[in-house]
């Protein structure tokens, strides 16, 4: 479940180049049951993932904002339907970007940004904050079903949805996702994998929420050249390494 749409707006050439994401073997989430949810929108066109933290800020994956320009897009939230004028949406302006300052494009390492919406969201049963997990919380293991939503690609040739799709998936061993057939070094301690076959997340995807047991514990980060590949599992950012800098960045 990971593999990021490569068009973000100026950056075309740039993104042409990055490993994709999306949601492939999923289904059609219920409408508005994870209130959470953000797409994260250039002129209007989803990119990415991303999900509500609390009333004022959005958790996303640092590598969707490699341009730098945050006035450039929207976060919409409470939608179900991207093309849907639907009543519960609401689309917010950004005020600032953080990423993590280690983040690495080789790796993607430390794959985590910090979204600053201009003014806080008005909460109702289709939008609402996730928790998420903090330092010392229990994160999954090894055999752990864990899921995750987004409005990503449902295939490697680009078909994209328009309703928000969901899937459940199993975190794999660490030890095999440090293999060099998988991702040997660039497989870091920052990072779980996670698929089952042929169901796995892709274009689109990146930023989005990795949940266990209805905590989010993971962002959608990184994967194979094509989503679902067995030896190429979704690489996702475990948020518990994190939240030092995540408090003072939400608290500055």
């Amino acid at each position: 479940m990971k593999q990021i749409r490569v068009i973000f707006v100026s950056a075309l050439l740039f993104a042409a180049s990055l490993p994709g994401e999306c949601i492939i073997g999923g289904n059609e989430a219920v409408a508005h049951s994870r209130p959470y949810m953000a797409s994260l929108q250039w002129n209007g066109i989803h990119e990415c993932g991303g999900f509500l933290i609390s009333s004022q800020w959005v958790m996303s994956a640092a590598h969707c904002f490699q341009d730098g320009r945050a006035s450039d897009f929207k976060v919409v939230l409470g939608a179900h339907s991207l093309s849907t004028a639907e009543g519960n949406k609401q689309n917010m302006d950004v005020s600032a970007v953080y990423n993590h300052p280690g983040f690495s494009l080789i790796n993607y390492d430390n794959d985590i940004a910090l979204i600053k919406l201009e003014k806080p969201i008005t909460e109702s049963n289709a939008v609402k904050p996730v928790k998420f997990q903090r330092e010392g919380g229990v994160d999954p293991e090894m055999d752990a079903t864990v899921d995750t939503a987004g409005w990503g690609s449902l295939n490697n040739l680009g078909g994209r949805p328009d309703k928000l799709q969901e899937i459940s998936i199993t975190v794999l061993e660490r030890m095999l996702c440090s293999r060099a057939a998988y991702y040997g070094w660039k497989f870091t301690s920052n990072m779980l994998c996670a698929a089952k076959k042929r169901m796995d997340t892709c274009d689109g995807d990146s930023g989005g929420p990795l949940l266990y047991r209805g905590i989010a514990v993971g962002i959608t980060s990184n994967g194979g050249k094509k989503c679902g590949t067995s030896k190429k599992p979704g690489l996702y950012t475990i948020i518990s390494h994190y939240t030092q800098w995540i408090d003072r960045t939400t608290t500055q």
